[in-house]
């Protein structure tokens, strides 16, 4: 066994902040290392600006023996100005954490047989250290395949259209994509004075100094994008389509197991599960409408509840434990009034086996695509919420082109009523509409199994880069 360890293949890994891009890259190196056992170790190597958070460290003490993990010194981001946006911050936080990756992969290089180095979306300022100790460098993009084709289009986009892309009178024509409107498109792109565009342009004209990229999506989910990102053009790199990659819940003892047993003892189908991800918030007043709208449409709910914030949509991406206790700002008597009907569970459920289980039959979601992956792994129609990043994109994709969910509509002050939301939940889960979702979902299902089989398109794109990396001199 000694013997073959020694000839192991390693792989460094460089996860950007963010849970959304830690947990698909650590089901990434897991699948890579059950499809090809003893020929890979892997190092992740986590870029930070303050101490790990609790949810951080369960996702990386869990890895198995082959793989190990090391934080880089925290970074200080005191000087950057108030009120810069998130995809800023993170991409500061890696160009900032340069020195001490180039000491970490040197060390890995010296010590072992380092054949290719991933990074996340945000992470092509690290490839530059890779070049100069030659080692490979790869992307893991794990959103959508149409953010992708959007990322690999911008620096022609950006070249084409001269106003802010939400005035452009066109919808927004991404290769092999639905058009899209673009108010639609990602958070970043919507201020292009702005540092975060800045960001992004300056990351996705550096996607073709990449030797491949892998995406978090398949074929059947995602037909004429991923048709588009593996049509050849000088210049492209490779794209591996290799998901669906989620936490299909561990089988051991989970946290959160009072939640599971009321699902239990639920009818088959009949729980709509609420939430907005690891990263996600809403303004009080939406989560009052939101209360009021699920007492109103009379279905049971399972919802995960945390601190409103006024401000920004995206406040607990850095920390996911909200601050204060969130009941504080429910509506007076709410909880009275849902007993039994609604489980109400304050910043966090284990959303793999909520998904999983046989009760419950819709989710009303952030369209973050973690969850829309673990939906449709599990066949649950969605009610599509988005809040911030890509997500937009996502619900536009998830309503009108692969049609597996329902979107509430929003007023002119940017709230979802409640006499809407009951209406969406109601629709969801009894009506006819959701019904056919229900099927079009289930038909995804289906799909995602097969590309996971053994001789399926996501495990063969996963097994040709597999055999690069063994191959590699």
């Amino acid at each position: 066994m000694e013997s073959t360890h020694t000839q192991a293949s390693h792989i460094a890994i460089l996860p950007t902040p963010g849970m959304g891009h830690l947990i698909p890259l650590v089901e990434f190196a897991k699948r890579l290392l059950h499809h090809h056992p003893n020929s890979f170790n892997i190092t992740f190597i986590i870029p930070t600006d303050g101490p790990p958070s609790k949810a951080q460290k369960s996702v990386l003490d869990a890895l198995p023996s082959s793989m190990n993990y090391f934080f880089l010194p925290e970074v200080n981001l005191d000087d950057v100005p108030k009120g810069a946006k998130i995809e800023s911050l993170i991409s500061l936080t890696v160009v900032r954490s340069l020195p001490s990756l180039r000491e970490v992969l040197k060390s890995l290089v010296e010590s072992s047989k380092l054949v290719a180095f991933v990074v996340d979306l945000f992470g092509t300022d690290a490839f530059d250290v890779a070049r100069e100790l030659n080692v490979s460098p790869y992307i893991f993009y794990p959103s959508t395949a149409m953010a992708l084709s959007l990322f690999l289009y911008l620096p022609k986009l950006d070249e084409m259209v001269t106003c802010e892309y939400r005035d452009h009178p066109e919808p927004v024509k991404i290769p092999g994509c639905i058009p899209i409107h673009g108010k639609d498109l990602l958070d970043p792109v919507q201020d292009r004075k702005n540092d975060a565009y800045k960001w992004l342009l300056h990351h996705a004209k550096r996607y073709r100094l990449a030797e491949g990229i892998l995406t978090n999506s398949f074929l059947e989910l995602e037909p004429g994008a991923i048709e588009a990102l593996q049509a050849e053009e000088p210049g492209k790199p490779p794209v591996y389509p290799v998901g669906p990659l989620v936490n299909m819940g561990s089988s051991g003892k989970v946290d959160g197991s009072e939640c599971l047993k009321w699902l239990d003892e639920q009818p088959h189908g009949s729980v709509l599960f609420v939430s907005f991800g690891s990263g996600g918030t809403l303004s009080t007043n939406q989560m009052n409408e939101l209360a009021l709208g699920l007492e109103k449409s009379e279905q049971r709910f399972l919802w995960v509840v945390r601190t409103p914030n006024d401000h920004v949509a995206n406040a607990t991406y850095f920390s996911v434990q909200s601050e204060k206790d969130p009941f504080d700002f429910l509506p007076k008597g709410f909880l009275e009034r849902t007993k039994g009907r609604g489980l109400v569970l304050p910043s966090w459920a284990p959303q793999a086996q909520v998904l999983s289980h046989s009760s419950t039959g819709g989710f009303l979601t952030h369209c973050g695509w973690n969850s829309i992956l673990e939906s449709v792994v599990n066949g649950v129609p969605l009610i599509a919420w988005p809040l911030y990043a890509e997500q937009k994109m996502n619900a536009v994709m998830l309503t009108e082109d692969i049609k597996v969910a329902l979107r509430p509509k929003f007023n002119d002050n940017g709230l979802a009523g409640r006499e809407e939301i009951a209406k969406v939940a109601k629709a969801l889960m009894e009506g006819e509409e959701g019904k056919r979702l229900r099927s079009h979902m289930k038909n995804l299902k289906d799909a995602a199994a097969r590309v996971l089989s053994e001789d399926g398109s996501s495990t063969k794109a996963l097994s040709e880069l597999a055999l690069k990396w063994k191959n590699k001199k």
